[in-house]
């Protein structure tokens, strides 16, 4: 709700079966930059999909929903306390396994901005070339502090802080 000019266009996307393998969500604290991303998770792993409007019965869509336990191939990784080298290389390995029930395997990269040059640098062959099943999602408040080599092979999304009319 009032990120139009990020939903419309990704549903426009999963539509067309179109879907991008890596993106950048940015934009400041609070605005659905995770919850989103988590969000297009669901919509990519939808037994009924890739679909723009996951069924919400299927198990992927449980696991995901609000109050789910969360998946396995949806990987969620808080780059503030994980943004090392060591780390980037663990997820680079995972990286190579398919998915476990689901579609895609999806990586949620939250506090992005937060991972080191050398752990970017670790990381982006994985994104440069990845395997059909892999998808990224990067999520940062700072995406001028995203390497320039990661951030031109991302589709980058800029949320916007929602004004009180819509919310």
């Amino acid at each position: 709700m009032g990120q139009e000019h990020v939903t419309e266009p990704l549903m426009a996307a999963l539509q067309k079966n179109r879907v991008n393998h890596a993106y950048l969500f940015s934009g400041p604290r609070g605005c659905g930059k995770t919850t989103s991303a988590r969000i297009l998770a669901r919509c990519l792993n939808c037994a009924k999909g890739p679909t723009a409007t996951p069924c919400g019965e299927c198990d992927s869509c449980i696991e995901l929903g609000r109050g789910g336990p969360g998946s396995l191939d949806v990987i969620e990784i808080d780059a503030a306390s994980h943004g090392g080298v060591d780390d980037a290389r663990d997820l680079r390995e995972r990286a190579t396994f398919a998915p476990v029930r689901d579609r895609y395997k999806i990586f949620i990269i939250d506090e992005a901005h937060r991972v080191t040059s050398a752990g970017y640098n670790a990381l982006l062959k994985s994104v440069e070339v990845p395997p059909e099943h892999i998808k990224f999602i990067f999520a940062t408040t700072e995406p001028d502090k995203v390497i320039g080599t990661i951030r031109s092979r991302t589709h980058h999304y800029p949320f916007r802080l929602v004004p009180p009319e819509p919310l």
